[in-house]
């Protein structure tokens, strides 16, 4: 079969198996995301808190009756089912109907009020993900509409990491290997989530395959691919476009002075005329200098919008952070208490990582495979160095199934096939009649 053919396949069979998951995959946070995307595709705010809660419990219902077909005591127990379903539903739409009466600032906005309007405003600036979502809940509802969402969100991000390692000249075996990796490790599972980091992982590989574009000279298509996605994630979470555009340009400072004085240590030796080698001083090349501008106007463009449209300010993110979303009163030296969470969190997190050390030792093989590709490995860990920044703007040990660092896992999904690539390269000895020796064939 043809490359796209096998990127196909793959992509299929990642979307069949997530059917073993069609609900129960939410979190507390999508209430609000599910629920913004109804109410702009016209709903009401009780039709949308109704449907919303409907498809929450719907999964509570479903993994209680997962769970009771498992346990050693009750397997034979009656389907709790109905009666999970029926609490689930009355205690959610009770909150929200209390809400919605009080008025006010308890519903303004887009949100459905699941939560107090402090917390509800973090939901109502990221309105990126709800708006991909509209058509899919439209046309399918809440629970299909979803799933579906997130299957194609979860299947481009793996079709992404294939594009990425082929425009580096990367086998097709290999870049396949990375498509796999990106659905088989916890990259897909959570992007497969209802949450933003599935459209955050796919933008950011967008960005990163055009900084592979502009590295192998189709300079105009990579820094229209970097500058795309970095607006869109302005939309799906400003945060993440303000911490990857610094990154990249970071990166293309890097990578243009490692080129400068490479330059000019080649060009450093007398040329045969006498004069210095045409080589010294050479610029590093306009498409590094296009992505630093990308780069560099991403963070300026999103803290001017940010303070323009009045988003939540970083000190109000630190007090959701430390008040437990709001449910204990504002700390009076924010700062001080951050810094001491963050030092805390970070040698916690250590010591697990210490003790299951999967995490740390993909991390080490991807960025060991990024040295293969200098220039691009310089923007990979810069891409992936963004899920430690996101992690460390939110020192919460509690956050399940480390989401907050997801970012992070693209430095062994991208780099792990860089570091297999001498195996699929390497000459094999092929005998051959006559008295000719054995040759070196390529794979």
């Amino acid at each position: 079969m043809r490359p796209r053919t096998w990127v196909l396949v793959l992509a299929a069979v990642f979307a069949l198996l997530q059917l073993a998951g069609v609900t129960g995959r939410d979190t507390p946070d999508s209430k609000n995301y599910v629920s913004y995307a109804l109410t702009l595709a016209g709903a009401g705010k009780r039709e949308a808190a109704t449907e919303t809660v409907d498809w929450v419990c719907a999964g509570k219902a479903s993994a209680a009756e997962r769970a009771r077909r498992v346990d050693v005591v009750h397997f034979r127990a009656p389907s709790p089912a109905g009666r999970v379903f029926a609490a689930c539903r009355a205690g959610e739409l009770r909150r929200v109907e209390r809400r919605l009466r009080a008025g006010g600032a308890q519903t303004d906005g887009h949100v459905v009020p699941f939560v107090a309007p402090r917390l509800r405003r973090i939901f109502e600036v990221r309105p990126g993900y709800p708006v991909f979502l509209v058509p899919f809940v439209t046309a399918f509802g809440v629970t299909w509409g979803v799933w579906l969402a997130s299957v194609l969100v979860a299947g481009a991000g793996g079709v992404l990491v294939f594009l990425v390692l082929r425009t580096v000249s990367v086998p097709v075996p290999l870049a396949l290997t990375g498509q796999v990796l990106y659905y088989v490790l916890p990259v897909g599972t959570t992007a497969m989530r209802p949450m933003t980091e599935g459209l955050m992982l796919a933008l950011t590989l967008t960005a990163l395959w055009g900084c592979a574009l502009v590295l192998t000279g189709r300079v105009k298509a990579g820094a229209a691919s970097a500058a795309g996605g970095l607006l869109a994630l302005f939309a799906v979470k400003h945060s993440q476009a303000h911490f990857l555009g610094a990154c990249l340009a970071g990166a293309a400072a890097v990578v243009a002075l490692w080129r400068r004085r490479h330059a000019r240590r080649l060009g450093g030796g007398r040329s045969a005329g006498g004069g210095r080698s045409p080589g010294r001083g050479r610029s590093p090349g306009r498409g590094v200098a296009a992505i630093a501008v990308v780069g560099c106007g991403a963070v300026a463009g999103t803290l001017i919008l940010a303070r323009l449209l009045r988003y939540p300010s970083e000190a109000e993110s630190v007090q959701d952070l430390l008040t437990g979303h709001y449910t204990y009163p504002d700390r009076a030296h924010p700062w001080r208490d951050f810094l001491h969470l963050e030092f805390a969190f970070w040698v916690e997190w250590l010591r697990r990582q210490l003790t299951e050390p999967l995490f740390p030792a993909l991390l080490a093989a991807g960025a060991w495979g990024a040295r293969r590709r200098p220039a691009f490995g310089v923007f990979l860990l810069a891409a992936a160095g963004t899920g430690i920044l996101t992690q460390a703007a939110h020192p919460d040990i509690t956050v399940f199934g480390d989401r907050m660092i997801v970012l992070a896992w693209l430095l062994p999904v991208v780099g792990v096939p860089l570091l297999l690539e001498p195996l699929v390269r390497r000459p094999v000895p092929v005998p051959v009649q006559g008295p000719a020796r054995a040759v070196g064939v390529t794979r």
